[in-house]
């Protein structure tokens, strides 16, 4: 599911209270403030007999501001390698930088696990930065080697560092 509101103590605790008490279970989540907005992407796990209860109790949060929407699992392929990699980006802030990365990756069949971005002041010249950080799913056609040559090719292009490696197991 994701959820998505104002930002607001509680909101976190309210919604696992909700699934709680529909017999659900926490299975992993992503949540964020930004721009003072609160987002998330929640994977849990419910007992049939309690899927349209807990529909109808997410669907009372929304007059508290929090919007819910519920997607079901859908058994998929599964993934065309295990080949993980970390993508940093640094460099001068400036439209259409994470464009042009992305297209990279979705030329090469890419598939973007995570990606954080951000802006923040220089040290030394108080210009905007920015910084992405992406974990990435590279199929066996592409390989670590070619996907850090392409990224390379376009932070010259963009002036701005790129860093391909592979990533470090949980």
């Amino acid at each position: 599911m994701t959820v998505i509101g104002t930002d607001r103590p509680g909101l976190v605790g309210r919604l696992s209270a909700v699934i709680v008490e529909h017999g659900g279970n926490w299975l992993e989540s992503r949540m964020a403030h930004l721009g003072g907005q609160f987002a998330g992407i929640l994977h849990i796990e419910i007992p049939p007999a309690e899927e349209q209860g807990l529909l109808s109790a997410l669907r009372s949060l929304e007059p508290q501001g929090l919007s819910v929407s519920v997607q079901r699992d859908v058994a998929g392929a599964a993934p065309v390698s295990h080949n993980l990699a970390t993508v940093e980006v640094i460099g001068h802030d400036r439209p259409g930088i994470v464009r042009q990365i992305s297209q990279v990756l979705a030329q090469r069949r890419v598939n973007v696990e995570e990606l954080t971005t951000g802006c923040e002041s220089a040290a030394m010249s108080g210009e905007m930065l920015f910084r992405a950080t992406a974990k990435v799913r590279i199929p066996d056609s592409c390989g670590l080697d070619l996907l850090r040559h392409e990224l390379e090719q376009i932070g010259s292009d963009l002036m701005v560092d790129v860093a391909v490696r592979p990533a470090k197991a949980r």
